[in-house]
């Protein structure tokens, strides 16, 4: 196969794929490692995939970018519904507590929180705020709210977060690998996420299948620190197979 012919089946596969390594496209075309690596460094120059740690990811794959929050509420709308209510598995008993996450996601639970169970609900979320008030024992984080997420950020909330240990947390995630974790866009927000993650006791991951393989400009978490990660039915095999490797129990709703 000449170089030419390789480098087009390469970016055909990262394309179908989402992320392959160096490895696996050495034996799957039988040439080293460092051919590869020529042709992966073609490839990124053309701008037709894009070079990562180990491998490399569709040109699609690293987000350069935030969309408001209408628009990713309309995104993935019906996954997003059945995710959340498959996520209601995991609520705690009566009295316990939970941590809901900013997020289109994660605020298609709060209103699915069943009212005669008595939950405590942390949020740094407006969207999720506004559904519990009245409901259940609400506390909301205090700092600066983030117009394009309506997710309130900062020092304060960071730090109360620091000091509480909840049963659960529903966390979302604008994407998810297993070299780079889960990561977003903004570092103020991460490191809520991060302080969020850390707080509980039980970490479950809500995310729609398109998040999967995706790498953001921050992590804020290890996909170690994943116990559940409840997405849809358009997760890639290949992908459930490598996140159930590292213990993540795998739903799809």
């Amino acid at each position: 196969m000449y170089a030419e012919e390789r480098q087009q089946a390469i970016a055909g596969l990262i394309g179908q794929r989402g992320r392959v390594s160096v490895a696996d496209l050495a034996e799957a075309y039988e040439v080293t490692t460092e051919t590869v690596r020529r042709d992966l460094a073609a490839l990124d120059r053309l701008g037709l995939i894009r070079r990562v740690h180990g491998g490399a990811v569709s040109a699609t794959a690293i987000t350069l970018g935030e969309t408001g929050l209408t628009e990713r509420e309309h995104s993935h709308a019906q996954a997003k519904d059945r995710i959340a209510a498959a996520a209601l598995a995991y609520l705690p008993g009566q009295g316990g507590s939970i941590v809901l996450d900013a997020g289109t996601t994660t605020a298609r639970i709060a209103p699915l929180l069943p009212a005669e169970r008595e939950l405590t609900v942390v949020t740094n979320s407006i969207p999720v705020a506004a559904r519990c008030a009245g409901q259940h024992s609400l506390q909301v984080l205090g700092g600066r709210v983030r117009g394009v997420t309506q997710a309130v950020v900062g020092d304060q909330a960071v730090a109360t977060l620091a000091g509480l240990r909840v049963d659960v947390a529903f966390v979302g995630t604008n994407a998810l690998t297993v070299d780079h974790g889960l990561s977003t866009p903004d570092l103020d927000e991460a490191a809520v996420k991060r302080a969020l993650v850390r707080c509980a006791n039980l970490v479950v991951v809500v995310a729609d299948a398109s998040k999967v393989g995706r790498e953001d400009l921050v992590s804020f978490a290890a996909v170690d620190a994943v116990d559940v990660l409840v997405t849809d039915t358009d997760l890639d095999p290949g992908a459930r197979t490598e996140l159930e490797a590292r213990g993540i129990e795998v739903v799809l709703a």
